[in-house]
């Protein structure tokens, strides 16, 4: 068994949509980023590599390479699953923390944990997302104009 930890922070900023654990928020403002700036899944993406020993996400997806502009993060979560089997590492579970002021996520963890969940060919219940707030405090964090999530995925060997 090995673990891994992940985290990302993105800016909140006015024309981009906001998209985390590959579910559309409604929101006036959203990631800053290469990609799609889905600072979950890049959280995800990261404690997987990181539990698997292969590097991080910068390392498999540069954000000086323009095939990954724009992109979906599902894409890639996808891209780093395949790249664990290939080195015979299944997941065990994968369990999340999202910290944004607003809007409230509450709504729409379900959909995160089932959009993770298909990407990595996982049962449900092998995947949690919690949502918390800053309480106003922590800056850019408390004050709307970031978020920030974090990841702890459990492997075992295949």
């Amino acid at each position: 068994m090995r673990v891994g930890t992940g985290w990302d922070i993105h800016p909140l900023v006015e024309g981009r949509d906001l998209v985390l654990g590959g579910v559309y928020i409604e929101n006036n403002k959203g990631c800053a980023g290469h990609s799609d700036g889905d600072a979950l899944i890049h959280a995800v993406i990261d404690a997987m590599l990181g539990a698997a020993g292969l590097g991080d996400i910068g390392d498999m997806f540069p954000d000086t390479d323009e095939t990954y502009r724009g992109i979906s993060s599902v894409v890639l979560l996808r891209i780093a699953n395949d790249r664990l089997r290939e080195n015979d590492f299944e997941i065990v579970n994968v369990d999340c923390t999202v910290i944004l002021q607003s809007p409230r996520l509450g709504a729409y963890k379900d959909r995160m944990c089932e959009t993770i969940a298909e990407a990595l060919d996982l049962d449900l219940n092998m995947v949690n997302v919690k949502a918390k707030t800053a309480e106003h405090m922590l800056g850019e964090l408390g004050s709307s104009n970031a978020v920030m999530a974090q990841a702890a995925v459990l492997l075992e060997e295949a």
